[in-house]
This record gives C-alpha cells, sequence and structure tokens, in this order.
C-alpha cells in the first residue's frame, strides 16, 4: 500500500477532472476537498478520503467511483465522504435517508426488498427502522444494523444504535383491506358478476355458447385455441412474460401452469382464492374474489397443474409485500405437451432419480410414469452407487403398467492397473531408458510431440541421455507455453517427428521404457511408430502407479511431489529432459528399495510384490452401468452394494474389478458416459490393444448426447463438437468390431429441459463453479434422440437409439426388488409357549377356575394371535422384556400393544386392558365394574376382599382389543417397547443372540432435503447472483429441490429381523448409516418403511423414563411397581401445588408437575388448569389430548370451553372414536375402519359421514373428526401415564432422590454457575428468559425449563451445594444431609470425560497444586480455567514448586 499525503486539500475535481462528467455532478464536487488516497497496488484497489460542505447523493458517488474504475482499470474504488455538515441526527436522516439506504442495499443485496418502503423513527436514542415486511433476523444477520450505524457515523460523526422493527400483521386489518379492495375494484367484480350472469342468460336463452360469450360453466369455447373459460369472458389480449410484468404494468395478460393453491374465508362471507402460477419466466401470485355460493365450480377447475391464461391488474399488495394480479379473467387453455410419437418407441437405459444423492431431481414415481405415458415398454433405473429408488420404482411400476429395469451406476476401481506393461522377465540391474515428453496438448491423434528427454541408466547409474527439440509443424498453444515455457520459436528449426522418431527407439533398443503417467507418453510414442509402420512392443514401467503403490502415504503422486519426497532434484519441471532425469532418480530409488525390501530381481517382481497391497481409497474409479437381468443378478447386485458400501467406501461406495467379477452372474455390464472406462480410453489416446481389451469387457457400449459433454470441449480436452462426434464413432466402430450392442442414452438427472434449475441450484450449493452450465441431462423422446444421432447416418442410428436399446430391454426380465408376502422369523414351540405363558399368570392372578369374563378374552386373543402368525413377535417382544427386567431395568410399552390382554399376561405390558376391577391377590376373589361408571380400575374407591377381609387390588383400564389387531384380528401387529436408553445397546445386542449374527440390522431411513433446506439453497442461490425473484418464483424453485436425497440414517430404535432360513441380499442390501463406517452399526440400505411389510419390526427404543425409575429405586430403595396407582396425596400435584408443600406464587404455576414426564410442559399445565383433573382416567385421557395433533387445540379445546362437550365426551385417544361410533349405532367393522382414518389424519369419506349422519352422531362430533391429524392409542397413553404417576410418586414423597434424578438424567442444559447461586439468581434468570418471549433460542428454552425445576426444589427448602473438585461426582448430582452436591460435568464447558478423568486421579490421592491436578488428570487449560473460575480450586497453589527466598 502507498498512502500518498501530498494532495492533502486538493479538490477532486481539480485533481481528476475527466472523472466527473456533468456539470451537475461538477457542481456538487466543488467543495469537496482530499484528505488523503489510499493506493493498494497489488489488488489494484483505491480509498479516496473526503470533505464536504454539501451533501453528495450515494448514487452520485456509485458513479464517479464506477467512472474511476473504467479510466484507470482499477478493481476496486471506495469514495469515503464526510460531511462538514452542522446537523441533529433526525437533520441527517431526513436529507440523507435514501442515500443510506442506496450504501445498504449496494453492500448487502439480500435487504433490497426487506428494507424497501421502510419508515425511520428516533425512540429511547436509538434509531428504529420499522420494515414492511418480516425480516429482522435476516438483516441482524447480515449485519445490516451495524452498516447503518457505521454509515451515520462515518458520514456525519454521529454515533446511534440503530435496531429494526417487523411490521405486526393484524389479521382484522388484511381482512378490512381486502373487503376495501372488493369495493374499491367495483369495476373489476362487477364486471366479472356481470359478464357470469350474462353467460348463464345466455346460455338458458340460446342453448348454446357462442364463440367469445362468457362462460361460468366450464363448456368449450369455440376459438381457435380451444380454451374454456373459468372466470370472467373470454379475451385475446396479447400475452406477455412473468418476469416482465411490475406493479405499474396495470392490465395485463398472462399465462402459465398452476403450481399453488389456496382459499381464505372473509368476513363478509366471501372467498378469496390465491394461486400462484409459473411461465417458467418467473411465477405471479394471483388473487380472485368470490362469492361462496358460486365459488364452487371455480375452485375446482383451479387446480394445480392446470394451464390457464389469466387476465387482471398488476399491482403491489401492500399485505402480502409483493406484486399481486387481481384477476377478472381467467381461461383454462390446452398446451402441448411433450410426447413420443414414434412407431417403435427408444428405452432408456442410463436414468438418475432423486436417489442419487444432490444430483437427480426428479422423483422416480414421475419418471416412470412419463415412460408408460409415452409408450416405452421398459425403463431403467441407474442412480449413483445406491439401489434406493427400487421400492418406489416397483410401486410406480406396477401402478403404471410398465417394465423397471433394475440397475446401478457403479464407480467401478480398476483393481488390476499394472505397473509394468508387457512383463518379460527383465533384470532390474539391466538397462531401462527413462524418458519424458512434452506436447502441444492431450489427444495423441490431433496433437504434436515438442521435446522428448531421455536418460538411460543401468545398475543405478545413468549411462547415457537423449534430448531433442520436436517441430510439430503446428502452433503451440499459449497455455502450453505457459506450462513447458517451450515456444514456437525454440521449435522452429528443429527435425520433424518422422526424422526424430527413429533416432529415439535406436537410442531405446530393446530396454524397458520407464516413464511418469506412463500410459501417457507411450501413447503418443506409439501412436506415431504406427503412423511411420514400426512395432513398439518394449516392456514399460509407470512410475506413477509405482509410486502410488509404495508411497500410499502422499496425497498425490506428480513427479514434483514424488520427487521432493524422495530427495530427488528436479530444477525445470514440465521439462522434458529435467522430468527424465527426475523421473530417473525416482526409478533408481525405488528400485533400491524393492531390491532389499522385496527382494525384487525382475520387473515382474516388481508386479507381482504389490498383489496384495491396492489401496482402494487411492486408485481411479470409473463409472459402468450394471443392469440386473434376473432375479440371481438382483441378489448379485445387493451383495455388490453391501460390500462396496461397508468394505470399499471412500467419498462413495467403489467397485473393485474383482467383486464385480465374483457376482456377474445375472447381470449386464455397460460402459457409460465420458467418466466411463473406455470413453477415458479414448480420450487419452490409449493404444488399440487397451482399447480393445476394455471394450471386451462390457456387454453393451453407450454413446450419448454431443450436449452431455460438451464441457469437454470448454475445457479444452477435446477441440470441437467434431471431436465429439468422432469419439461416439469409434465407440460405435468398437461395436461393430467386437459384436457388442451400441446404446444411445440421455443420462437422465431431471425429466424436462427446464427443470435443469433445480439441479443447478444444488450443485451451486455444494460449491461447483459450472453449476450454471448445465449439461441437457433430460428425458428425451425417441425422434429427439435420432434427430441427436443422424450423423451416424439413417440405418446405425436408428439401430443404437430404437433397435439396441430394446434388445437391451428384452434381455432383462420383469422382475421386482422385494419379495412380495411377509416373512416373519421363526421360533420353535412359540405358538405352545404363548398359551402356556399366557394362561399360567392368569391363574396365578385371577386363580384356577377363571373368571368368564377373563377366560373369553384370553381364548379369543390366543385364537387370533396364533391363527395369524403373530405368536413369535409376542414371544419376541416377552424375552426382551423379560431380560431387561431380569437386569434391574422396567420397560414401558408404546402403541397399541396394551390394549391386548395376552401381552400383559405374558409380561409385555403392565396395561392391563380387561374392565375395571377388583382382585384379591391372597383368594383370588374378583369383581367386574361392566356398568361404565370408571374410566378405570384405579379410580374405584378402596374395598376390602368379602371372602378373607383384605384389601382387594384395583386394576382394568377397559381398552377394547380389537384397537391392536381389528375385527378380524388380522391386523399386523406393531409392538413398540421403551427401554432404558443406557439399556437400548444391551436389548439390540440380545436380537442378535435371539436370531444370530446376520439376522438382525437396524432400520435404515434416507434423509432428504427437506423444504427448509431447500429454501436455504434457493435463497442463496439467488442471493449470490443478485436475483431478485417473487415468493411464488422462490415457492417453486423450493419445490422442485425438495425431496433429492442428502444422506442416510437409522431409525432410533428399529431393527429388522431376517427368518433363519433367509438372507438380507433376498429383500435389500445393506450400509452403514450415513456411510460412517466407526459407528459400529448396520442398516437396511433400503428406507424401513419399503421392507416392514415384508421383515418383522422391532421397535426397541431407549427412553428416559425407565432410567430415571432405576435411578429412583437405587437411591430410595423402592421398587416402582408396587407404588399404588391413582394414590390419592400423588394425584393431588396435577391439580394444586399443596402434596409439594408450596404455594403456586412460590413457583408460578398452580399445578406441580415440573419435570413430570408428559405433564411437565407449559402446554399440558395449562391444559390441566383447564380441566382440572381428579381421577387417574381423566390423566389418561389428558395424554392423549396432549400427544395428538389438532386433538386438543383448535378441536377439544373449544369444545370444552363452549361447553359443547366435556372432557368426558371428548376425541381423547383413538379408541374413543371406535367404541363411541359402536355406541351409536354403526357396525363394528365401519366404526374400526373410520378411527384408522382419523387417526392417521386422512379425515372422513363421504360415505362415512353420511353412515354417521344417518346414525344421529353429532355434528361437532363429526367436525372433530375432521380436524384431528394423528392421535395416541389409550393404551399408549395408559403405559406413558403410569410410568410419570410413579416419578410423581417420587417427587411427593422422596423429594431430594427426585431432583438429583432428574437433573442427573434430564438436564443436559444444567448450568451450575447459574443454578447453584441460590433462589433469587434462579428467579431473576427465569425472568430474564421469559421477557424475551419468542426471542429464545432452543437452548435457552430447555435451559428456562430446568430453571423452573431448581425454583420448585429451592422452594421445598433444598439446595444446592458448592461443586467439589473431591466430593463431586463426574455426572451425578448427589444426596447430602445438607442438600444436593452437583457433578463435575454441570459446569458449563466441562465435559464428561474430563470429569471422569479428574475423579480417577483424585483415587490417587490429594491434588498437591493446579499443575498437579492438570498433568495427573490429563485435563487441558480450557479445564483447569473453568475450575477456577467457579471457585473450585480455591486454596490450591498453582505449583507444587516450594520457593527458596520466601
Amino acid at each position: 500500500m502507498v498512502q500518498n499525503v501530498l494532495i492533502n486539500d486538493k479538490k477532486l475535481c481539480e485533481l481528476f477532472p475527466e472523472v466527473i462528467n456533468n456539470d451537475k455532478d461538477r457542481e456538487l464536487f466543488s467543495a469537496a476537498k482530499i484528505q488523503g488516497i489510499n493506493v493498494y497496488k497489488k489488488s489494484r484497489k483505491l480509498e479516496i478520503f473526503i470533505v464536504s460542505d454539501t451533501l453528495i447523493p450515494a448514487k452520485t458517488l456509485d458513479t464517479v467511483e464506477q467512472s474511476f474504475k473504467r479510466l484507470f482499470g482499477l478493481e476496486q474504488v471506495h469514495l469515503k465522504v464526510s460531511f462538514n455538515v452542522d446537523f441533529s441526527i433526525e437533520e441527517a436522516l431526513d436529507k440523507y435517508w435514501d442515500s443510506i439506504l442506496y450504501i445498504t442495499k449496494k453492500n448487502v443485496a439480500l435487504c433490497r426488498g426487506i428494507l424497501s418502503g421502510c419508515k425511520w423513527k428516533i425512540e429511547d436514542k436509538k434509531l428504529c427502522i420499522y420494515l414492511k415486511t418480516k425480516g429482522t433476523e435476516i438483516l441482524k444477520c447480515k449485519n445490516c444494523d451495524t452498516l447503518i450505524e457505521n454509515i451515520i457515523k462515518e458520514c456525519f460523526g454521529l454515533q446511534i444504535r440503530v435496531e429494526f422493527k417487523d411490521f405486526e400483521i393484524n389479521e382484522d386489518k388484511i381482512n378490512e383491506y381486502i373487503e376495501f379492495k372488493v369495493n374499491e375494484e367495483a369495476k373489476v367484480v362487477t364486471d366479472t358478476v356481470k359478464n357470469i350472469a350474462k353467460a348463464e342468460k345466455s346460455e338458458k336463452t340460446n342453448g348454446a355458447q357462442k364463440s367469445n360469450a362468457p362462460s361460468s360453466s366450464g363448456s368449450k369455447s369455440t376459438t381457435g385455441d380451444k380454451s374454456e373459460v373459468i372466470l370472467g369472458k373470454s379475451f385475446n389480449d396479447s400475452v406477455m412474460n412473468m418476469s416482465e410484468v411490475t406493479q405499474d404494468s396495470g392490465r395485463i395478460a398472462i399465462k402459465g401452469e398452476i403450481i399453488r393453491t389456496e382459499t381464505r374465508e372473509l368476513k363478509s362471507g366471501k372467498l378469496l382464492y390465491i394461486f400462484d402460477v409459473t411461465d417458467l419466466t418467473s411465477s405471479l401470485t394471483v388473487k380472485v374474489f368470490l362469492d361462496k355460493d358460486k365459488s364452487e365450480n371455480v375452485i375446482e377447475r383451479l387446480k394445480e397443474k392446470t394451464n390457464v391464461k389469466i387476465r387482471g391488474e398488476a399491482q403491489y399488495d401492500k399485505f402480502s409485500r409483493e406484486l399481486t394480479v387481481l384477476a377478472s379473467d381467467i381461461v383454462e387453455i390446452c398446451v402441448q405437451a411433450r410426447n413420443d410419437n414414434a412407431a417403435e418407441k427408444r428405452v432408456e437405459l442410463h436414468l438418475h432419480t432423486q436417489m442419487s444423492a444432490m444430483d437427480g431431481v426428479t422423483s422416480v414415481k414421475d419418471l416412470i410414469k412419463r415412460a408408460a405415458q409415452w409408450g416405452h415398454k421398459a425403463i431403467a433405473i441407474t442412480d449413483h452407487g445406491v439401489v434406493q429408488a427400487y421400492p418406489d420404482a416397483a410401486d410406480a411400476a406396477k401402478k403404471n403398467k410398465i417394465k423397471v429395469i433394475y440397475g446401478i451406476e457403479a464407480y467401478l476401481l480398476d483393481d488390476s492397473v499394472p505397473i509394468v506393461y508387457h512383463p518379460n522377465g527383465y533384470p532390474v540391474d539391466g538397462e531401462f531408458v527413462v524418458f519424458d515428453i512434452e506436447t502441444t496438448g492431450l489427444s495423441s491423434d490431433k496433437d504434436k510431440i515438442t521435446e522428448i528427454g531421455a536418460v538411460k541408466i543401468k545398475e543405478g547409474k545413468v549411462i547415457d541421455t537423449f534430448s531433442t527439440f520436436v517441430n510439430p509443424e503446428i502452433p503451440i498453444p499459449e497455455l502450453v507455453v505457459k506450462l513447458t515455457g517451450i515456444t514456437d520459436d525454440m521449435v522452429a528449426d528443429s527435425p520433424t517427428i518422422d526424422k526424430v522418431l527413429p533416432e529415439f527407439l535406436e537410442f531405446v533398443g530393446t530396454s524397458p521404457l520407464v516413464a511418469h503417467n506412463a500410459v501417457f507418453d507411450t501413447g503418443f510414442i506409439k501412436h506415431n511408430a504406427r503412423l511411420m509402420d514400426i512395432n513398439v512392443d518394449n516392456p514399460v514401467i509407470d512410475t506413477l502407479e509405482l509410486s502410488r503403490q509404495m508411497f500410499p502415504e502422499l496425497k498425490k503422486h506428480k513427479l514434483d511431489i514424488v520427487a521432493k519426497h524422495l530427495g530427488v532434484s528436479l530444477e525445470n519441471h514440465h521439462r522434458a529432459s529435467d522430468d527424465a532425469m527426475a523421473c530417473a532418480g525416482i526409478f533408481i530409488k525405488c528400485l533400491e528399495i524393492l531390491s532389499s525390501q522385496k527382494n525384487v530381481k525382475t520387473i515382474d517382481d516388481i508386479q507381482n510384490a504389490f498383489e496384495d497391497c491396492w489401496n482402494y481409497q487411492k486408485a481411479n474409479s470409473y463409472h459402468a452401468i450394471i443392469l440386473v437381468k434376473n432375479y440371481v443378478g438382483l441378489k448379485n447386485l445387493y451383495k455388490i452394494v453391501s460390500k462396496t458400501h461397508l468394505e470399499y467406501y471412500h467419498k462413495r461406495p467403489r467397485l473393485p474389478r474383482k467383486l464385480l467379477m465374483m457376482y456377474r452372474e445375472g447381470l449386464i455390464l455397460g460402459s457409460a458416459c465420458e467418466a466411463g472406462e473406455l470413453y477415458r480410453a479414448i480420450l487419452e489416446n490409449k493404444d488399440d490393444a487397451e482399447i480393445a481389451k476394455i471394450a471386451r469387457f462390457y456387454d453393451y457400449l453407450e454413446i450419448q448426447p454431443l450436449g452431455n459433454n460438451r464441457f469437454l470441449l470448454d475445457s479444452g480436452k477435446v477441440n470441437s463438437e467434431e471431436d465429439l462426434k468422432e469419439i461416439n464413432r469409434k465407440i460405435v466402430a468398437l461395436g461393430e468390431k467386437y459384436n457388442k450392442p451400441v446404446v444411445a442414452t440421455c443420462d437422465v438427472h431431471f425429466m424436462d429441459p427446464q427443470d435443469e434449475v433445480f439441479r443447478r441450484i444444488l450443485m451451486a450449493g455444494q460449491g461447483f463453479a459450472d453449476a450454471d452450465n448445465q449439461a441437457p441431462l433430460y428425458f428425451r423422446t425417441t425422434d429427439e434422440m435420432l434427430e441427436e444421432f443422424e450423423y451416424l447416418g439413417e440405418e446405425k442410428c436408428y439401430e443404437v437409439v430404437v433397435t439396441n436399446t430394446n434388445l437391451i430391454a428384452d434381455m432383462c426380465e420383469d422382475i421386482i426388488p422385494i419379495p412380495d408376502g411377509t416373512f416373519p422369523p421363526k421360533i420353535e414351540g412359540a405358538e405352545e409357549e404363548i398359551k402356556m405363558l399366557a394362561q399360567n399368570k392368569a391363574r396365578e392372578i385371577y386363580g384356577e377356575n377363571l373368571p368368564e369374563i377373563v377366560e373369553k378374552r384370553m381364548e379369543k386373543e390366543l385364537n387370533s394371535i396364533i391363527t395369524n402368525g403373530f405368536s413369535v413377535m409376542y414371544i419376541i417382544a416377552q424375552k426382551l422384556v423379560w431380560k431387561s427386567l431380569s437386569d434391574g431395568y422396567l420397560v414401558g410399552s408404546r402403541g397399541s400393544v396394551g390394549s391386548s390382554f395376552v401381552a400383559y399376561l405374558i409380561g409385555i405390558t403392565e396395561v392391563n386392558s380387561l374392565p375395571p376391577h377388583y382382585i384379591c391377590e391372597s383368594c383370588k376373589y374378583s369383581e367386574f365394574v361392566l356398568d361404565g361408571s370408571y374410566g378405570c380400575g384405579f379410580d374405584m374407591p378402596e374395598k376390602e376382599c368379602p371372602n378373607c377381609g383384605k384389601n382387594l387390588k384395583k386394576d382394568g383400564y377397559d381398552i377394547p382389543f380389537e384397537t391392536f389387531l381389528g375385527f378380524e384380528g388380522d391386523k399386523e401387529p406393531d409392538i413398540d417397547l421403551n427401554f432404558s436408553g443406557e439399556y437400548q445397546p444391551v436389548a439390540h445386542k440380545y436380537t442378535e443372540e435371539l436370531f444370530g449374527v446376520g439376522h438382525v440390522y437396524r432400520a435404515g431411513t434416507i434423509g432428504t432435503i427437506a423444504e427448509k433446506t431447500a429454501y436455504g439453497f434457493v435463497k442463496n442461490y439467488l442471493d449470490e447472483r443478485s436475483i431478485v425473484a417473487t415468493n411464488a418464483e422462490i415457492n417453486r424453485l423450493v419445490k422442485g429441490c425438495t425431496g433429492v436425497k442428502r444422506t442416510t440414517g437409522q431409525h432410533p430404535g428399529g431393527v429388522m429381523i431376517v427368518p433363519q432360513d433367509r438372507e438380507i441380499y433376498e429383500f435389500c442390501p445393506i450400509q452403514y448409516p450415513a456411510d460412517d463406517a466407526t459407528s459400529g452399526t448396520i442398516t437396511t440400505h433400503f428406507d424401513y418403511h419399503s421392507i416392514s411389510g415384508r421383515l418383522l419390526k422391532l421397535d426397541i427404543l431407549g427412553h428416559d423414563d425407565p432410567t430415571v425409575i432405576r435411578m429412583l429405586e437405587d437411591l430410595t430403595g423402592v421398587n416402582a411397581r408396587t407404588i399404588p396407582i391413582g394414590e390419592k396425596k400423588t394425584m393431588g400435584i396435577f391439580s394444586s401445588t399443596e402434596p409439594l408443600g408450596i404455594n403456586p406464587e412460590d413457583i408460578n404455576s398452580p399445578v406441580g408437575t415440573f419435570a413430570i414426564p408428559e405433564f411437565g410442559t407449559k402446554f399440558v399445565r395449562q391444559m390441566l388448569v383447564d380441566t382440572k383433573p381428579k381421577t387417574f382416567s381423566e390423566l389418561i385421557r389428558i395424554s392423549g389430548l396432549s400427544h395428538g395433533t389438532d386433538v386438543w387445540l383448535n378441536n377439544a379445546q373449544d369444545l370444552v370451553r363452549n361447553n359443547i362437550a366435556s372432557l368426558s365426551e371428548v376425541i381423547c385417544t383413538r379408541d374413543d372414536i371406535m367404541l363411541n361410533l359402536i355406541h351409536y349405532g354403526l357396525p363394528n367393522k365401519t366404526a374400526f375402519k373410520i378411527m384408522e382414518d382419523v387417526r392417521k389424519g386422512k379425515g372422513l369419506k363421504e360415505e362415512y359421514e353420511q353412515i354417521m349422519r344417518e346414525k344421529n352422531v353429532p355434528d361437532w362430533y363429526i367436525g372433530s373428526c375432521k380436524k384431528i391429524k394423528y392421535m395416541f392409542p389409550k393404551a399408549h397413553a395408559a403405559a406413558y401415564v403410569m410410568m410419570a404417576f410413579r416419578i410423581a410418586w417420587f417427587k411427593v414423597y422422596y423429594p431430594e432422590a427426585f431432583y438429583a434424578t432428574y437433573f442427573t438424567v434430564r438436564a443436559d442444559e444444567f448450568d451450575a454457575v447459574m443454578m447453584c447461586h441460590g433462589k433469587e439468581k434462579v428467579k431473576n434468570k427465569i425472568r430474564e428468559f421469559e421477557l424475551k418471549g419468542n426471542n429464545m433460542t432452543q437452548k435457552e428454552k430447555n435451559t428456562l425449563t430446568i430453571l423452573e425445576v431448581a425454583n420448585e426444589m429451592y422452594a421445598r427448602g433444598i439446595k444446592f451445594l458448592p461443586i467439589d473438585i473431591y466430593k463431586s461426582d463426574a455426572v451425578k448430582f448427589l444426596i447430602e444431609k445438607d442438600g444436593i452436591r452437583p457433578p463435575l460435568n454441570a459446569l458449563q464447558g466441562l465435559g464428561s470425560s474430563a470429569a471422569q478423568s479428574i475423579v480417577e486421579a483424585r483415587c490417587e490421592g490429594e491434588f498437591l497444586s493446579v499443575d498437579d491436578l492438570r498433568v495427573r488428570a490429563k485435563v487441558s487449560k480450557t479445564v483447569i480455567e473453568i475450575l477456577q473460575q467457579s471457585g473450585c480450586l480455591d486454596g490450591l497453589p498453582e505449583s507444587n514448586q516450594i520457593s527458596l527466598f520466601g
């Protein structure tokens, strides 16, 4: 940088008169004096500091900056102006506000739309900027507040804090505005109504529609385009592109496809129908105001994918904050879709779906549907390295009646890349010629040699040299000159290759040739030799491959890198003589190592020395297409995919050639695209023998459209489009020569040409520099492909496009990728075992003479379970639960398994689904209450046994078995179990013991781009390119990017069981989750949903509740299963704080359920306040309400608050629906089907609603069913509430144990500094967080929850003790006489492993000093600082050194 101080106080217009072009600007700058100039020579940047007595608009400054850049050839120019004016902040903003916004928008493109139309106001000494939209978070993220503060300070020397304020949308105002719009747009609306009325009148009068008459019925008009009027009247206005429409365009006509719809009902009773429409140049939002009673036909026809022509007013909508079209006329139009009209259709054999991670953008279902619509008889699926599209492909094939050819595009590794070519037993102590060439380019048949350099070596010494320039007789490209330093002048007087080559070959004689990347160098030598009828068959040694094998620790193996590694001199890289000399030095050193370590005697030994040292991570990979011929091939492909993911994964699944050969039966191998081995060999000009060998390896050869490979032309790898055609011709010729079918494929990555934008956005998001240069990788018709390959001649063109693609398709059988049917595991004697276990337990509880209700229920269930083959599932679950219980961990059941009485009897669930009843545990007296007066047995009053006088046990939840298996008992059961989180791995391991290794796999998942993530990709793409798009266009782009695969994962607890007589490869491949080999877990390759109907899936889930119960039992000695469910005092905390001995104001809550599972959240606490539960059955109903989606909020809550229905009447669990509907008189199976539809969010079918009304089901009940999106079964709620009640009991009776357990197991965000310094500090922190409201981060929300529990603990008189390096545990909260002592890891930033290290180190004795602690515990400086800041190291000296000087 150079700073010039000699020009101070010079005027800008005097020093640089040429940069200011007009008088107006010159006048503005007349008083502007230069204070300093900074010149940055390297970056060509200029900074000019100016003081001006008058304000200069930012736009004018920008114009002058551009003038500087243009005149002086600068990269950057910054005019930094300070205004010498005496303005208040209000005056400065008032006069310069537009310029401040101009500078801000120029620096941050993203804020352009957000800051448009904003207003400023000075409030509380802050500059508050009121936005006309919501964008505060984005502006803060981009530091726009700081930017504006700096602009004001630099320009006016004023300091003020900037704060953005989001626009608060008022729904009433929106509706008022819409009403106002309806009235204001009277002409538009009135015209519409009149036109509709006229149309109806005309239709009645004439009985037929005239060519231009408006239509409200949707009948076809007689206009040329056969359009149909949907709204208003037909029109022939000139249509404009949506990208050209602005808010000032006025009355416009547009046309396009509807891509989104929305309906809003206004207070006036009218409907506002909103839809987005696109013509691919952009997308716009259209609004239509409709009378409710006349809207049905219009709304019915304005559906997604409908093509329409619209006329209306383009205007800026103040409430949606963007350009909108208010439509007056809408006409449906026919758009000619792409179709395949060929008599005989082609077959696509190379196609990628959304499962080609972050690459393919079209769903497999849509691609298959298109192929079927075009009349293609088959279509292949060939995703990159995976087969995860197969399940959806099979469904689509069946639906569309088309054959799917299942395949893959593999990453084929040449694990046989030779080091030595043509070995002949030549001794390593003989003569070798090490050589290098320089050329004009990469193509041996197009480019020429410019220099040959060679050295002859023997026994480690250079004995001769050869060096010469070669006249290429063509100009040397500039890029090559820069690389090699060889110019046209240097070679002008040199001999041509026909003179040089014979001399060089004479120098070589019969010696082996040695080169670095020998394929390239020998390729040029052999090509030129063939032109001269000279045969070159010397052995060749490639030092590139040799160094890869010998020095795998190097990331790259270029000549200069290997030379440096071995200490070999290389002075003039990319000059033949110097490179040859360096290569000779490398080869000599390699021979020395090989002779001493591998006892290498001949060049054959060099090759053999590395047979077992192949490194798949460093090997070159090529694309290859593998298609499945039959079921043998399918199983082999699944094995290949599994092994490439488990054994050969490095950035992608790699396929060694030897592995392919091992499993090649039933597979067809194609040569793939330009990344394939054959195309690469031709491009690299390998010799004919090598190319022939490659071509013979494949079953068919592939060529693709020129546009697919045009990037080779752009990168200079080929010289012209003709070169691309010539490569395809060579492949066709090879097919003819070796009798290999040649097929033309599209390498499909998206459906239609315009869909490339979605792939472009995703590739840009991954950092691809050429993302905007998308190849035309779309699905083409037969005629499009025939036109593409017409340069091959009519006959050959038809052969590669149609004949051969059908030939390959016919070689592949029509198969399904996953076998039909169910394949449960087998356990010998499972039926007898379940029967025995159930009957024995029933007699143990209810006595030898079972009550009729018990025996009937048990026998009904056993018959259903055994008949339908579900015994094995029950027995597996029973064994897992018993194993956990024997190891001291309770298991909670999930889902509807608690509906099964047999499941209770054999120990799978604690939920007894019989009606409420008493049972005497001594004499077995029982009494069942069947009148429905109690929701569950625990709500019944205490009672003594009339026979023996002992207290009767209460039980029974009254849950029908049909909820679980249906009225036919044949519904596939789903048994979900909640194990302790710390016990879950043991349970998973036990399933392997039960079924054997190789038969148990974790359930795999596939993670795709969600809408939110897609929005990020789209916004980043647009922002980086300063593209302003409408919300409608952004939504279109987001939709196109959604659903593309990103990664894989695993279900949190699901395991898939493969029966012993089957292999997993009969169902799907296997892999590591997210391809992480360190995970120690193997999952299914397919998403588990696609195979869970075929293989048994067990949900062995990890949960905190069993872990909490185990710790509470350990601390108190109380067996949780002996806790009386429904105990009165514990029930009290669900409606008050009295059982805890505190007042509501102490904890800011009327109920005492903080930290109680299912009942501790603010949402559920409010439900408890609203409903005031008194019985255990009401707690179950509340649990059902709280866990459903749209079950309580916007549904039951309103019914209860408005006294339409009581808590006992509203729908709380899915069982309620079935039982209530049966009570109303609906058939059992119909009631069951309605329950299943409603609980899955499918609403009510028309016929179901009709029968419900016929049976007098109330309207509120029907409306409630329609709103529900998801809901719990009663058994699930009962199991959860039972576990929660036990924990609540400990809270009431053992508070210290409860809080110590809660903070240990659940409080991940516990912060000792925040929570361990008394009640007041905790209360203050709670208030601080609550003031943030919706601005709290997720971590702050989690911390607030823990603070509330800590506050409650303090209120109950329990306190935290200080953390102590000797007394605190590593991870557990400990109960002591005076309170609860937090563990070491309760200090934020001190991890569990560091805490454990300190605990282990203190066992060796007290720490002498801080240094002693650090060394013995092996903890970092950061950990020491955390301990010091918290006071844990007070009194401990820094060092244990003794001072001699007092």
